[in-house]
C-alpha cells in the first residue's frame, strides 16, 4: 500500500470520491471525522459502501478505522461493519501488541459469525497517539499474524503532551514528533510489518508535502496517509520506485545469484555486500506487492 485516503464514513460523496481517487487503500473512517450523534448512520453507510465496493473488478484495498478500544464503541463498529467482509481495520489509539491481540479476538468471532475466512481481516494501527504508546512500541513483534502495518499520529499525540503545535516554523516536525516516527518506523521493520508515513494536514501545500514524502522514502516508510484525494497521485509517484531503481536491484539480486558463495560483489564500479542485497531484495518485494 503506498497510498491511504481517510474518507469518512458519515459521507457518501466522500467515500465515493474516494473510490476514484486511484488509492491503493481507503480508510473508510468511524472515529474522528464522524461526530458521536453520527456514528450509527455511518456504521450503516460504510457496511453498505463496504458492499458495493467490493463488487468492483478493480478496487482498493477497503480499511475500516473503527473507534479506540478504550472508547466502548468498538464492538458497535465491528458488529455494524463486518458483515461486508473489510480488507482490515486500522486502530487507533493503539498502545501496543496486547491491544493488538485483542482486536484480533474480536476479528476472529466476527468472522465466523459471518462466514468470512479465518485470519482475512488484517490490523493496521496508529501506535503513537499518545505519550504511553511509544513506549509500547517493541511489543507489536510477534503479537499476530493479522498485523500488516504500523503508523504514526502528530495530532493526537501533541494533544495528549498538551504541546502548542507539532510542527516547527519551517513546516518540520518538531522534535520529540520525529522521535514517535523514527521509533513508529523501527518498530514495523522490527514487527515485519509494512511502515506508513502519518498524513500532512496542509493539502494545498504540494511543496511541503511533495518534500516530506521524499523524505518518508529515503528513510524507509513504504507508504503515507493522505487526508484529500489531491495528496493520492503524489504519494504513488514517490512511493513507486524508478524504472532504474528496480532493473538495478535485479542486477544486484542476479549477481549475488550468479555468485553464491560470494561476500562482497563488484557491480557498475562499486562493491557491494548483503546490505545491499537485502535493500535490492526490499525494493523488489514492495514492487511486486
Amino acid at each position: 500500500m503506498r497510498s491511504q485516503l481517510f474518507v469518512p464514513g458519515d459521507s457518501e460523496k466522500k467515500m465515493g470520491k474516494g473510490l476514484e481517487s486511484e488509492a491503493d487503500c481507503l480508510f473508510v473512517d468511524l472515529e474522528d471525522s464522524v461526530a458521536a450523534a453520527n456514528k450509527p448512520k455511518a456504521r450503516d453507510m460504510a457496511r453498505e459502501f463496504l458492499a458495493e465496493a467490493r463488487k468492483r473488478a478493480k478496487r482498493p484495498l477497503l480499511y475500516v478505522r473503527v473507534n479506540a478500544l478504550d472508547s466502548g464503541l468498538t464492538d458497535a463498529d465491528l458488529d455494524g461493519i463486518m458483515a461486508a467482509a473489510p480488507d482490515g481495520i486500522l486502530l487507533p489509539k493503539s498502545q501496543g501488541g496486547v491491544d493488538v491481540q485483542h482486536l484480533a479476538a474480536k476479528l476472529a468471532v466476527r468472522e465466523a459469525e459471518n462466514d468470512l475466512v479465518d485470519g482475512s481481516t488484517r490490523i493496521c494501527c496508529v501506535a503513537t497517539e499518545t505519550a504511553s504508546a511509544v513506549f509500547g512500541l517493541a511489543s507489536y513483534r510477534g503479537a499476530s499474524r493479522r498485523l500488516s502495518a504500523l503508523t504514526w499520529g502528530a495530532e493526537d499525540l501533541s494533544a495528549d503532551l498538551g504541546a502548542e503545535t507539532n510542527r516547527l516554523e519551517n513546516g518540520l516536525h518538531a522534535p520529540v514528533f520525529v522521535l514517535a516516527r523514527n521509533m513508529t518506523l523501527l518498530a514495523a521493520v522490527s514487527a515485519g510489518v509494512q511502515p506508513i508515513d502519518t498524513v500532512y494536514p496542509n493539502f494545498r501545500d504540494e511543496q511541503g508535502f511533495r518534500r516530506e514524502c521524499i523524505e518518508a522514502r529515503r528513510d524507509g516508510f513504504t507508504g503515507k496517509m493522505a487526508i484529500h484525494p489531491a495528496q493520492v497521485p503524489i504519494i504513488n509517484e514517490i512511493f513507486t520506485p524508478p524504472a532504474e531503481e528496480i532493473e538495478r536491484a535485479r542486477r544486484i539480486v542476479k549477481a549475488f545469484a550468479d555468485n553464491p558463495e560470494a561476500g562482497v560483489i563488484g557491480l557498475d564500479g562499486e562493491m557491494l555486500d548483503k546490505p545491499h542485497l537485502e535493500r535490492a531484495r526490499k525494493l523488489l518485494a514492495r514492487v511486486s506487492a
